[in-house]
């Protein structure tokens, strides 16, 4: 690793020579530096009780720094990372742990032409068949080493080419991943769209996995005929007009053998369709949505087995995103291997001096999320060894619903203002949610959740937050009930306590305090407690966070 991350920082060091040569000789003086510091680190305590694990180091940490050189024509940057002993979320992920400069970029842009030479991200439309991305708290990180070209040849068309192996924490795939991707801006063409308020963008992208064949048997004597070269593709067309925005997408992927659930390496072609329509005026606005995924796992390593590590594509969960704790304690993870997926929206606000808007005014919004398995049919048994292996693995019939329900909410949320100091928030939310389905085990988990957040301006220096929240079900750990208590002193100031309490099993405390200081671009901060085991996740993508207790200091700088 030392000598891969000597290697890289000699590239970047003469790349940023480079850099500065090219924007004295072209004329341009002014270079921009940024970047970014982030250090996590835990002094870990074992705790049998909630089954907080001992560690060998003393300390446990993920430390991040990012820098970025910036000029006229030509961009550079580099991170740095250090998890030799990371945090216990990641502490047994198999290749997790090192450190180095993983990731370090080369770019030249121009007024039309823009080319990366590097690491990169990137996305095709939503991500169906390509999304690269970092989530820290996650463990994401599935850039590409490679190169990228974005090409603007006329006005309202974007043109990219990629080309890259994808990085799985400390290597890369040995699979390529390719593509390209044709976005047109309609409206850009015809200057009445845009003078009326109308825009119109369709995009089609292309990209393509090539992974040497391995063996891979089917009973004693035969071998499965892997595919070396797997094509996706993807159509879009989004249409705005005023308040009004409608987004249409389909995706298709080849015959793409992998490890996965109940059917693993079969030669079933996989599709997601979506529909999105969303709607806003002066206070109020409106969202449905609905989409339909079978067979879309898209990863650069066929035996991965990890939802998350090496997957090249991304298919959004239509949930609604939970900040509240307990309402945050049983979140969906999208499941690739097939779903029928609804969220529908409504959000008012009731003006002031109105019959429910009082002197202040109030807001509602009505969320309702409802996720369901496909169909599936005509199951396709092997005959060598009896099993799926080899075959298209079942039939779906497009429209038909399966028979289980994976996930199910409604949120009814109220921001209700009392005076000019003291503002209530309200929620109360209903949940069906498949442990089977998202975490392998548990059957179906109902539970109602009810919450209330109030603040309260003392002055102009001091704010008083609190939260209480209580969450009931008969299945699983049963009750959970939650406190939080949180003082800002401005401008550097914020104290914090909070305790989630398991009243139906356990019994068990999870308490929290911290103490934040901010100042500039700085923010450090120190705590202590417990942190319950469960699942974190963002986007529908989810990983398993083990049980931890202790001292906990986080320091986070931006320049």
């Amino acid at each position: 690793m030392v000598m891969t991350t000597n290697k890289w920082l000699c590239v970047f060091a003469a790349s940023a020579m480079s850099l500065c040569s090219f924007a004295q000789e072209s004329g341009e003086k002014k270079i921009t530096v940024s970047g970014s510091v982030q250090s996590d680190i835990i002094i870990p305590q074992e705790d049998a009780a909630i089954g907080a694990q001992d560690f060998n180091e003393w300390a446990l940490t993920n430390t991040y720094a990012d820098v970025n050189v910036m000029s006229k024509y030509i961009d550079a940057g580099a991170r740095f990372e250090f998890v030799k002993h990371p945090l216990p979320t990641f502490y047994d992920e198999q290749g997790f742990k090192g450190w180095g400069v993983p990731y370090i970029y080369l770019k030249a842009h121009f007024k039309n032409l823009e080319i990366t030479a590097g690491n990169f991200y990137e996305q095709f439309g939503s991500g169906f068949i390509l999304r690269t991305y970092e989530e820290r708290t996650l463990g994401i990180d599935n850039s590409l080493l490679g190169g990228k070209i974005v090409v603007r040849p006329v006005k309202g068309v974007t043109v990219k080419a990629l080309s890259g192996k994808q990085r799985r924490f400390w290597s890369h795939n040995d699979g390529w991943v390719s593509g390209a991707d044709l976005e047109l801006g309609v409206d850009q063409w015809f200057k009445k769209m845009s003078e009326k308020g109308t825009y119109l963008t369709l995009g089609a992208s292309w990209v393509n996995k090539y992974e040497e064949s391995e063996d891979i048997m089917v009973g004693s004597t035969h071998k499965l005929d892997l595919p070396k070269t797997v094509n996706a593709f993807d159509v879009r067309a989004n249409f705005q007009k005023g308040g009004l925005n409608i987004l249409a997408e389909y995706a298709w992927k080849g015959q793409d053998p992998t490890f996965d659930g109940n059917y693993p390496y079969i030669y079933r072609k996989g599709n997601v369709a979506m529909l999105s329509a969303t709607y806003s005026k002066k206070g109020m606005s409106f969202l449905l949505q609905a989409k339909r995924s079978d067979a879309m796992v898209f990863r650069s390593r066929r035996g991965e087995t990890s939802s998350i590590a090496s997957s090249i594509n991304h298919l959004p969960a239509f949930t609604m995103d939970q900040t509240y704790a307990l309402a945050s304690l049983y979140p969906y993870g999208t499941q690739p291997n097939g779903e029928w997926a609804y969220q529908a929206e409504f959000g008012y606000r009731f003006k002031r001096h109105s019959v429910l808007g009082g002197k202040y005014g109030m807001n509602l919004k009505i969320n309702f999320s409802h996720v369901h398995a496909i169909d599936r049919n005509n199951h396709a048994v092997n005959e060598f060894d009896g099993t799926y292996k080899g075959t298209d693995g079942y039939g779906s019939a497009f429209w038909k619903w399966g028979d289980e329900t994976y996930y199910q909410d409604l949120n009814i949320q109220i921001e209700k203002p009392l005076s000019r100091a003291f503002k209530l928030n309200l929620m109360y939310m209903n949940q069906f949610y498949n442990q089977t389905i998202v975490e392998g085990h548990g059957g179906m988990i109902h539970s109602d959740i009810f919450i209330a957040e109030g603040k309260y301006r003392i002055n102009r220096k001091f704010t008083l937050r609190g939260e209480l929240q209580y969450l009931s079900t008969d299945e699983d750990d049963g009750d959970w009930m939650f406190g939080l208590l949180e003082l800002s002193f401005l401008p550097h100031w914020m104290f914090t306590i909070s305790d989630m309490y398991n009243s139906g099993v356990t019994n068990e405390h999870y308490y929290q305090g911290s103490v934040t200081f901010n100042h500039d671009s700085h923010r450090l901060q120190l705590g202590y407690g417990r942190t319950r085991e469960g699942w974190n996740c963002s986007g529908g993508v989810c990983k398993y966070v083990p049980a931890s207790k202790g001292v906990t200091l986080s320091y986070n700088y931006n320049f």
